[in-house]
């Protein structure tokens, strides 16, 4: 069964389309024998969904960078991009790369998803489950975004370009697999969530307030990856997509204690060194605001 938004056609056998993406009531077929995911993380996570529904094996063909397919975990949203649960325990079959599906992604939703990718190289580098391999590859992964991200935005056309980006996002997803995700995530994934926005352009305003927190407890995580970066300015590529304040995207002042109250209980905020404080949230997204 293919999963995918309407823009996307496969030529494989299929017993089944579903084009909502994302979905919270996605429906399998009974003769299908596994879930195809071809899209972005929304699409991917609404197959991982479904595998995990129904015990099926999961296949995803990414088509921006955003590393939904390396976890078996997921999140459940409405068509309105509103949060509405999630999961785990999908079944990871295989993961398709093509280059050439990526040579579409408008600006926006090529910068957004590759600063999530960026974040999964530098959170894995300080969270509590960080070890050596999820080291090896974030630290390559974030040389990658960093460098080939702002050629891509002036040559969006160029394979090549394209191809070294989608390497870093696949070392970064698969760092994020090896080692989890921090308070950066937590912060992006309360306002999405909340509002419906873009996971990527949350990520792009959350990574950098939440390596500023991380610096407090694991500096020379920090530093690893700043030289990862070639010192490379975060918010200059968050930039890139014309990514400044939370307030452009709507977010409403008042919010923000909730936001950071429903931040400090996400998983991601829970596997830092040491748990950011609701308060201390707050501070970090007033700070972007």
């Amino acid at each position: 069964m293919l999963v995918a938004s309407n823009r996307w056609t496969l030529d494989v056998p299929v017993v089944g389309v579903w084009f909502e993406v994302p979905s919270h009531e996605i429906e399998v077929s009974s003769q299908a024998d596994g879930v195809i995911a071809m899209g972005g993380g929304s699409a991917i996570d609404t197959a991982k969904h479904a595998s995990a529904q129904t015990g099926l094996p999961v296949v995803s063909i990414p088509t921006t960078y955003s590393g939904a397919e390396w976890t078996p975990s997921y999140g459940v949203r409405t068509p309105e991009r509103k949060m509405v649960g999630g999961g785990g325990g999908a079944r990871l079959a295989a993961i398709v790369y093509d280059v050439g599906l990526t040579l579409g992604l408008p600006r926006p939703e090529t910068v957004g998803t590759a600063m999530n990718a960026l974040a999964h190289c530098a959170e894995a580098l300080y969270v509590k489950g960080r070890n050596d391999a999820a080291d090896r590859r974030a630290l390559e992964g974030a040389a990658l975004i960093a460098e080939w991200l702002p050629h891509v935005v002036e040559e969006p056309g160029d394979r090549g370009a394209r191809l070294m980006l989608l390497h870093g996002a696949a070392a970064g997803g698969e760092a994020l697999a090896l080692a989890g995700l921090g308070v950066a995530h937590a912060m992006a994934q309360a306002l999405g969530g909340r509002y419906g926005l873009a996971h990527g352009a949350m990520n792009a305003l959350c990574l950098p307030p939440g390596l500023r927190f991380a610096a407090e407890q694991a500096p020379e995580a920090v530093m690893r990856f700043e030289v990862a970066t070639r010192g490379v300015g975060i918010e200059g590529l968050a930039r890139l997509a014309g990514f400044e304040q939370l307030r452009d995207f709507g977010v409403p002042e008042a919010d923000l204690p909730e936001v950071a109250e429903a931040a400090a209980l996400r998983a991601g905020n829970q596997n830092m060194p040491r748990p950011a404080t609701p308060g201390e949230i707050e501070g970090l997204l007033r700070s972007i605001y």
